[in-house]
């Protein structure tokens, strides 16, 4: 596949004679396999790396938190976006209802964790309302979404 052989040569020097007349191998790599390979996983990031964003468009708050470690089932996430919409995943959920969505759901998960994404814009009482329904509906695991890289406080209370 990568090494081929070099046949005698013509000029049959000391070199030849002395290994009695065997052919030596080829010492040069062939890389056209690997760049093939390469090229298939590029395409496969390119292809399946924007499928991996959360569909939902907000503003998150910017903090200095790690982020959390990653779980074996898929992540269930509640969105409240700037209008005040609220979202479980992609589908858009009345406020009246999204208690027992939230409590069918949890029946049928394995994890009681959720992770809530609410818009900067939000008021602060629907965001601690929506936290509400999201722990009466079974959920007593709700993680916050923020992007990082934003100011954070001392141990003295001062910004960073």
């Amino acid at each position: 596949m990568g090494a081929g052989v070099i046949q005698k040569g013509s000029g049959g020097g000391r070199r030849n004679r002395r290994r009695g007349g065997r052919a030596r191998p080829m010492a040069e790599i062939n890389v056209t396999p690997f760049v093939d390979v390469m090229l298939v996983l590029l395409i496969i990031f390119m292809v399946a790396s924007p499928m991996m964003v959360v569909g939902i468009p907000v503003e998150l708050p910017k903090t200095q938190a790690s982020a959390l470690p990653s779980e074996q089932e898929e992540p269930l996430a509640v969105t409240v976006d700037a209008k005040g919409q609220i979202s479980i995943q992609d589908t858009v959920v009345a406020e009246d209802e999204l208690l027992d969505k939230l409590r069918a759901i949890a029946s049928e998960r394995k994890s009681d964790r959720v992770y809530l994404r609410a818009d900067g814009t939000v008021p602060y009482d629907t965001v601690v309302k929506v936290m509400g329904m999201m722990s009466a509906g079974g959920f007593s695991n709700i993680s916050l979404v923020t992007d990082s890289g934003g100011k954070g406080r001392d141990a003295a209370g001062g910004t960073k």
